[in-house]
């Protein structure tokens, strides 16, 4: 069976976090501190299991992403100290529904419909892995790339997204961040380029195993 988190981790999702999905969105300049929201464990699937488009909604946007999972404890991590927390990195669909995410200025409800967004299907180790900034994050749906991005533009890198998380609460081990999409959603697309029931989708990071789902109606 392939890897999934544990019922009490938590997962903190960096939004905006590539200048290119930044400008696509129309947030103008970046923070100096990252833009954080969270999604629960409830929300995702298994590598291989269905995505579910809910029934409220045909706006389900797909955003391709690197998760970097925490296997040591820390509080107050210093920057230079935070990659020796990493117990290691899966890829990450960070499924929204756009029209609830657009409800009000929280990004809670169009993030965590069940079953939307997706993990795996392994953790590869952090020396397996090597240096992150050196890998690619590429997006694709029936085979089609929609998202293509070199790791290394991200504008928190991971060192300052577990540095500032960590300043506010204890990391714990088996904790989530996932780091951020990068420009080319289905939202900005010209027609929008929404999930569909049918459809694959997949998140592919150069180094890890590929994160293939289905998408399927709510019933």
């Amino acid at each position: 069976m392939s890897w999934f988190p544990k019922p009490e981790a938590r997962i903190f999702c960096a939004a905006v976090n590539y200048a290119a999905h930044r400008e696509e969105m129309g947030r103008g300049e970046s923070s100096p501190h990252p833009v954080l929201f969270m999604r629960s464990p409830q929300s995702l699937v298994r590598a291989g299991e269905p995505l579910v488009r809910p029934a409220v909604s045909d706006s389900f946007d797909y955003e391709g992403e690197l998760a970097v999972v925490i296997g040591r404890p820390g509080r107050r991590i210093a920057r230079g100290q935070a990659l020796s927390h990493v117990a290691g990195w899966t890829p990450f669909m960070d499924g929204t529904i756009r029209e609830w995410q657009r409800h009000n200025s929280q990004f809670t409800p169009g993030k965590n419909f069940d079953a939307t967004g997706a993990i795996g299907p392994d953790l590869v180790p952090a020396d397996a892995f090597g240096d992150y900034k050196a890998h690619d994050l590429t997006t694709r749906v029936n085979g089609e790339v929609l998202q293509h991005t070199p790791i290394s533009l991200m504008l928190c890198d991971v060192e300052a997204l577990i540095a500032y998380i960590s300043a506010f609460t204890e990391l714990r081990e088996g904790d989530i961040i996932a780091t951020g999409t990068c420009g080319g959603v289905g939202e900005k697309r010209v027609p929008p380029r929404w999930l569909q029931p049918g459809d694959t989708i997949e998140v592919e990071i150069s180094g890890l195993p590929v994160l293939r789902n289905p998408v399927v109606a709510e019933a």
